[in-house]
């Protein structure tokens, strides 16, 4: 694949915001519904964090996904606000369907990757989301997911609906099929070039983390080397996925790349709160969900 030569537009979106509180008689239903597939027997903590952010980022209903034995006690004892459906025993995924059960769960947006391992179920199940995705219901790939779609970028402009990519740079490099450097302007450039194949919103996670849209991007200038540890993109996946769920179909209200920007940068801002707390060696992924209190206070303008 060859080189875009053309430099990439400067940040063009608009600064990052959060959604107007909701209203004092609220139910779960309108804070919204995660459907959270994630997690394997060798890394179930992936599901922890993705599901424990999406939970303290605002989503009203997490639901985790199962498609490893054995992980489900283990999230359950670790999330125990969390939904539960395992289809670690279905043979659906490996003869080419989603499993009805997972079919017809009700929610706002899928997130799908965190720590499934690039096997074959996983290669599964992403193809057939993509595939079957309606226009109404966001999908959030990450990780594994990303990682076996990098023989195929090409299936992600194929889906119906919002698809949202938030790989790191090797991931990038991975569904690029070709390398770039670290600079800034490389990244961005990187960052266009992967939206444009796959038509979809593309967040490149690293330092100043950039969000890419058609010919819209911005840069987020918080963040601190104290988070490069794993787990934090679980994380950050998480927080995107709760945001998302507060969108709607109005053109003047909060939109599907309103959420994923402030999601990017109520992750930094936990990130900068938690260092200042810990120091940046002792930072781990977990502490980034309990900083998120106060970057919420802090974008809302009330201190932190």
């Amino acid at each position: 694949m060859a080189k875009s030569s053309s430099n990439p537009p400067v940040s063009s979106l608009p600064e990052p915001h959060l959604p107007e509180p909701l209203p004092g008689d609220s139910h779960k239903g309108d804070a919204g519904r995660v459907l959270c597939i994630a997690g394997s027997t060798e890394m179930p903590g992936a599901a922890i964090l993705a599901a424990r952010a999406a939970q303290r980022a605002g989503a009203g209903l997490v639901t985790v996904v199962h498609l490893w034995p054995g992980t489900l006690p283990i999230v359950a004892s670790a999330c125990p606000e969390v939904l539960h459906l395992d289809v670690s025993t279905k043979r659906d995924l490996l003869a080419g369907r989603i499993p009805s059960a997972l079919r017809n769960l009700r929610h706002n947006v899928r997130l799908v990757g965190p720590g499934l391992t690039r096997s074959g179920s996983t290669r599964e199940l992403v193809h057939r989301l993509l595939e079957d995705q309606d226009n109404t219901t966001p999908l959030l790939l990450d990780a594994d997911a990303l990682g076996v779609l990098a023989d195929h970028p090409d299936l992600v402009a194929q889906a119906k609906g919002e698809v949202i990519l938030t790989p790191h740079p090797g991931e990038a490099r991975g569904l690029l099929g070709e390398d770039f450097g670290s600079s800034d302007e490389d990244r961005q450039a990187a960052a266009h070039r992967l939206a444009e194949i796959t038509q979809a919103t593309v967040v490149l996670k690293g330092q100043r983390t950039v969000v890419v849209r058609g010919e819209g991007s911005w840069v987020c200038q918080r963040g601190n080397a104290g988070m490069a540890t794993a787990g934090a993109g679980d994380v950050l996946s998480g927080i995107i996925a709760a945001l998302l769920c507060r969108c709607t179909d109005d053109a003047n209200a909060y939109g599907s790349l309103d959420a994923v920007c402030a999601g990017v940068e109520l992750h930094a801002r936990a990130g900068d709160l938690q260092r200042a707390k810990l120091g940046p060696e002792c930072l781990i992924a977990g502490d980034l969900i309990d900083g998120l209190p106060g970057a919420f206070r802090q974008m809302r303008g009330e201190g932190a």
